[in-house]
């Protein structure tokens, strides 16, 4: 049985696995498993995860924050990550998650989802647009990190 639900703090090991799993499916270095932990555990004010779970296992998980302001100046919410274990692709563990966050989004009077997606991987670009998601080709993603940043803070 599939089941989505807000993280709980004794998800965090099971959790630590599969992001670890994310991590070696992304092919980005992955922190051990005790600094994974300790980041769940210390995740800035804010930052919520829902995990899927089948048949009692942690099979993937959604991280969102709230944001302010939207169109109309009303609140919304970024979806900063989704994964699925690829064991468990295929069982609906990532609609589950993204139709609970729709439902989490209405309740706490969110007026969208916005998220990013890798625009050369059409199967997640098709699931997303499946869901009733659409690209917007007049926003541009940006990242600021490592010297850029550092040069920006230092004024």
């Amino acid at each position: 049985m599939l089941r989505v639900r807000l993280c709980e703090e004794a998800d965090h090991p099971a959790l630590a696995g599969v992001m670890a799993e994310m991590q070696a499916h992304y092919r980005v270095p992955c922190p051990p498993d005790a600094e994974i932990r300790a980041g769940l555990a210390n995740r800035p004010a804010g930052a919520e995860l829902l995990v899927a779970e089948h048949d009692g296992a942690i099979v993937g998980f959604a991280a969102f924050s709230a944001i302010y302001p939207g169109p109309g100046l009303r609140p919304g919410c970024f979806l900063k990550e989704i994964y699925v274990a690829e064991a468990a692709r295929g069982l609906g563990a990532g609609k589950a998650l993204l139709a609970e966050l729709a439902r989490l989004a209405l309740a706490r009077g969110f007026g969208r989802i916005d998220w990013t997606a890798a625009r050369d991987d059409e199967r997640l670009l098709r699931f997303y647009e499946s869901l009733g998601g659409r690209p917007h080709p007049e926003k541009v993603f940006f990242r600021l990190t490592g010297e850029g940043l550092a040069r920006l803070a230092e004024g």
